[in-house]
């Protein structure tokens, strides 16, 4: 379980949206250390929630099926248990199958096509674990046979603040992670 050092705000303090947040979370996370301790700054969250999420990742160029399977194949490469269990949520209600969830490190298995492919590519260029990613010539090729340089540019962007925040999560204890996180349990 987290243990931030930071003081977690008691729900009952916390403005309407974030009670919100918090109860969601729990419904669905089993957890809500960062809905608690995001109502310290509760403009911070009110961005994240209404430009990120809003503009960015449930609108913006690129369908959010896609953005889903990015996001599900980061925070399995990041271990994160917290994201895990909400974006499989998220991915199989945009559309993502059992079938790819299962196979989602696996971006040659035949349950993905061509377009799945490329994307999980440059998840594995963005995603922490790679700190020598790079966005080359032939995945760029790969990408463009499906996106255009501005979709290209949003997916990046996507997956950099998605790979930002998990860094951020970890840092700041809010989440719990996968017995498998490469980054590890926070020492105490």
């Amino acid at each position: 379980m987290p243990s931030p050092v930071l003081a977690r705000v008691p729900r009952a303090n916390m403005p309407p949206s974030l009670q919100a947040a918090h109860d969601a979370a729990l419904k669905l996370r089993d957890d809500a250390t960062f809905i608690e301790v995001a109502a310290n700054a509760p403009e911070l969250m009110d961005w994240y929630v209404k430009e990120f999420y809003g503009r960015v990742f449930y609108a913006g160029r690129v369908e959010v099926r896609t953005k889903e399977l990015l996001r599900y194949r980061l925070s399995m490469m990041h271990g994160c248990a917290y994201c895990n269990r909400g974006n499989s949520a998220a991915a199989r209600k945009a559309g993502v199958s059992e079938a790819q969830l299962e196979r989602v490190m696996d971006e040659n298995d035949a349950v993905f096509d061509a377009r799945d492919r490329a994307v999980l590519k440059l998840a594995s260029q963005v995603a922490m674990t790679n700190p020598g990613g790079h966005l080359d010539a032939a995945l760029h090729a790969e990408l463009r046979a499906h996106f255009d340089d501005a979709q290209i540019f949003e997916l990046g962007m996507t997956a950099g603040m998605l790979t930002g925040m998990a860094k951020f999560l970890f840092v700041y204890d809010l989440v719990e992670r996968e017995a498998a996180c490469p980054y590890g349990p926070p020492r105490h």
